[in-house]
């Protein structure tokens, strides 16, 4: 008897501790106030000094690196530079009625929503606001899946990815009030053969769910930025309009450490800002912005450097290599009646493909990337639902990342992703155009038909539609490829970081954003990226401890002086570099004495 009684025990201890329970959350509280106390931290660019130096410095202020640089401060003075300027400037970031509207502002250099065309001639953005991202997406919120963790190539330790999940969850993530139109797809979900049911989980798992949100039931939106108001006051500071050109080097060229970053102010001005002691510069730029800093850096293939008469201070073959995009179809409903506006709440899940959906009323303006045609402004004048299909991967299909500018930062890269190049990612979408059909046939979507009519014969579709001819379907994945925004490698684990993402072959440079992935993670990445930057628990001794759940970062490294409580201004350990200096690259030589490099 106490045998059984103690197996009985054992197995509950196994199923409800050791098991992970999808569904079983704990997420922020409602609240009738907004914490902007982040705003503390953040200084203009232009009022910081020409010369500082902290215990880290962290590059990109979006979805990984707010939570990143919250975390160091703990115990570590951080400097976080963003390029973009504070949410509290654009409205619309902070509200579910803004996503579209986002996509419609004008790019005029500071907005939120830097745009761009790949070289595939598909229409794109980039995030350029404090938060990242995390700040203008559709708000829905996942965990990674099963299998991303078995093949990131990054060192992982389950429980405390898990407890770093939590630490972001229980302050930004809620459980949304599903809508008639979300509830509407879940229906159809269900009756087309999405299974199971998995009601509300954070977890990505095969099957249809309801996600969670980044925005509170008032329609609020949260997101990475609220994670700063966890920073330690005395130890973070946050530089906004501040664009990084250089990470600046100093050791023996066979050996080589980052020993700081120039960056530029809105001003034009140059800005030094040193790390002492056995501190690290971490990129978290995204999967655009760190390998082209690599590559400004002298980074990167060393034919195609030498090229650009850029100098090589460490060979590396796959910087902005292996560039992916998870491609996204197009299928919008045009209903007889109204459809209340609403985000993305409901997910299918599958092996091949995910379906979300959002609903909303006619709008006039172009929506930047939300079609793929960037020469062609496309609006819709009547309500509609918007069903969205994402190619999941992993993604075969791969392009690069080249410059357009061996010296200037502002400008933005070359990227192609080359679409469908191989036939599996074809494949998976002319899957998932079969998923859509049988979705069209239920009864859930009936009411939202203009005709009786069988099977999407019955639908007022917007134009282009999916094909009456299913054999027809790769025709239309290859004409209609729309980008789903999550576009990720160029720094990939296992060719340019390692486990811990470490730069390989440099040292006090590692590498924190979507950069890294080799595929993109559950229906969307930024739950993993806030999780990649966030440690699990604070180090027992002194040590140097960046932020991750998994080690990527946090890997203890002794540090001889104690931690500083706020950044200080120094004297360099070699002559102030000139603005001629600074704009043509400056490295440091082994004697330390500075050398202009070009």
């Amino acid at each position: 008897m106490k045998k059984s009684t103690t197996a009985a025990i054992l197995l509950v201890f196994y199923i409800f501790v050791l098991c992970p329970q999808p569904g079983i959350h704990s997420l922020a509280p409602p609240s009738d106030v907004r914490d902007f106390s982040y705003l503390k931290f953040v200084r203009n660019a232009t009022d910081l000094p020409l010369q500082e130096e902290y215990d880290y410095i962290v590059v990109g202020g979006g979805t990984a690196g707010c939570p990143l640089a919250t975390t160091l401060s703990a115990n570590y003075s951080v400097l976080l530079l963003e390029r973009g300027d504070i949410p509290t400037t654009y409205p619309s970031v902070s509200t579910v009625e803004g996503i579209l509207e986002n996509f419609m502002l004008e790019d005029d250099g500071t907005t939120p929503l830097q745009r761009f065309v790949s070289e595939d001639g598909v229409a794109n953005v980039r995030g350029r606001i404090l938060g990242g991202t995390s700040m203008v997406s559709g708000g829905a919120y996942s965990r990674a899946d099963s299998e991303f963790y078995k093949k990131s190539g990054i060192k992982l330790d389950m429980n405390l990815v898990n407890k770093s999940y939590e630490w972001v969850e229980d302050t930004i993530v809620f459980r949304p009030n599903v809508s008639q139109w979300q509830s509407v797809v879940k229906d159809a979900l269900l009756e087309a053969g999405v299974r199971p049911d998995n009601g509300f989980t954070l977890d990505s798992v095969e099957g249809t769910k309801i996600s969670g949100a980044l925005f509170d039931n008032l329609g609020r939106r949260y997101g990475a930025v609220e994670l700063l108001n966890k920073g330690h006051p005395k130890n973070l500071r946050v530089a906004i309009h501040a664009t990084v050109e250089r990470i600046i080097f100093s050791s023996k060229a066979s050996d080589p450490s980052a020993k700081g970053i120039i960056y530029n102010d809105s001003n034009g001005r140059s800005h030094w800002a040193s790390i002492r002691g056995k501190g690290e510069v971490i990129l978290s730029a995204g999967a655009i912005g760190s390998p082209q800093l690599l590559l400004l850096s002298g980074v990167g293939p060393k034919s195609y450097l030498t090229s650009l008469k850029i100098p090589v201070v460490h060979p590396q073959p796959y910087v902005g290599k292996f560039m992916r995009d998870n491609p996204r179809s197009n299928i919008i409903i045009l209903p007889p009646s109204p459809i209340v506006p609403t985000y993305s709440q409901i997910a299918g899940f599958t092996s091949d493909f995910d379906i979300e959906s959002i609903s909303g009323t006619p709008y006039s303006s172009q929506a930047y990337s939300i079609f793929p045609n960037p020469t062609i402004p496309v609006t819709i004048n009547s309500s509609f639902g918007f069903f969205m299909v994402k190619v999941r991967g992993p993604i075969l299909s791969h392009g690069s990342l080249k410059l357009q500018s061996s010296y200037d930062a502002k400008v933005a890269p070359n990227v192609k992703f080359n679409y469908f190049a191989k036939e599996g990612d074809l494949s998976q979408c002319v899957s998932a155009m079969g998923k859509m059909r049988d979705l069209l046939k239920t009864n859930a979507l009936k009411p939202f038909k203009t005709r009786d009519l069988p099977g999407l014969e019955g639908f007022n579709l917007f134009k282009p539609s999916l094909p009456m001819n299913q054999s027809d379907d790769a025709s239309f994945c290859r004409d209609t490829v729309a980008t789903h925004w999550h576009y990720h490698g160029g720094c990939s684990a296992g060719k340019v970081v390692d486990g811990d993402l470490r730069v390989t072959g440099i040292k006090a440079l590692r590498v924190v954003d979507g950069s890294i992935f080799n595929s993109s993670p559950g229906t969307n990445p930024q739950a993993t990226l806030m999780m990649l930057g966030r440690k699990a628990k604070k180090p027992k001794r002194k040590s140097i401890a960046a932020a991750s759940a998994v080690g990527m970062v946090a890997s203890l490294v002794d540090f001889n002086a104690s931690p500083s409580l706020s950044s200080q201004s120094f004297e360099p350990p070699f002559p102030w570099p000139t603005e001629k200096s600074i704009a043509y690259g400056f490295f440091l030589s082994v004697n330390g004495k500075p050398s202009v490099s070009r």
